[in-house]
């Protein structure tokens, strides 16, 4: 197509006929960006607001069951009889009874002590009584290993010597030593491998190694999983 100077001799015309044009292309450029219609900034305001406003009636409705369901279980409480209480006791005695017949248990598999495995075989006899193992490997010239020797006699957990078990050591991987193994429900789930999820020093915290034994879950732990505890390193 030629050009308006071309096609017409009156200049003031041109520049009227090009600054449409260009009008034109400016309104047409913010009206569609990549082929797709661009949507006025008042819609996208009122989007905004309709979102809002429903993840606040979300909210609200969410906050209006759970404080239902308290007030339910409040008035169910107000409302016990003696036999209710009677029954409530009974099975909080059995609870308890249920748990310390547990932890004996433990005690009789050896839970709650730091035991030195003396080979694989022992190993994975240990494995088939308790399906949750905190197993550290170690060598003896390792100084590293003395340190997490300290730490594990405080949370009671399994070890086993590396130079002894070398067919588990090669099935495991086990290359870096200090390393602990964390079996839960009898499969191996993590590995500690030297200090490095420890704070990478020599000097941490036994609140630290147990945080982090617990991301396996292969221990019970009452702490925050998302948050590493605020303690001082050992002194």
């Amino acid at each position: 197509m030629a050009t308006p100077f071309h096609l017409c001799r009156n200049h003031m015309h041109i520049h009227t006929l090009t600054d449409r044009r260009r009008q034109h292309k400016r309104t047409t450029r913010r009206g569609r960006i990549n082929g797709k219609t661009e949507k006025p900034r008042g819609a996208e305001t009122g989007q905004l607001d309709t979102m809002a406003h429903l993840l606040e009636n979300q909210l609200f409705t969410a906050a209006k069951t759970i404080e239902q369901q308290l007030d339910q279980q409040l008035d169910r409480l107000d409302n016990l009889d003696s036999d209710d209480l009677k029954a409530l006791r009974e099975q909080r005695l059995r609870e308890m009874k249920d748990l310390n017949n547990k932890k004996q248990e433990w005690l009789r598999n050896g839970h709650g002590t730091y035991t030195e495995l003396a080979d694989e075989k022992e190993f994975f006899e240990m494995s088939k009584k308790s399906p949750n193992i905190v197993c550290h490997f170690y060598r003896d010239s390792t100084e590293r290993c003395k340190i997490v020797d300290m730490h594990l006699k405080i949370l009671a957990a399994k070890h086993v010597n590396a130079e002894k078990t070398p067919f588990l050591t090669q099935r495991l991987r086990i290359k870096v030593i200090p390393t602990i193994a964390l079996v839960k429900d009898s499969k191996t789930k993590d590995f500690i491998v030297g200090f490095t999820d420890l704070g990478n020093c020599d000097d941490f915290a036994t609140e630290m190694l147990e945080w982090r034994i617990a991301h396996s879950g292969a221990i019970d732990y009452k702490g925050d999983l998302m948050q590493p505890p605020d303690v001082k390193p050992a002194s």
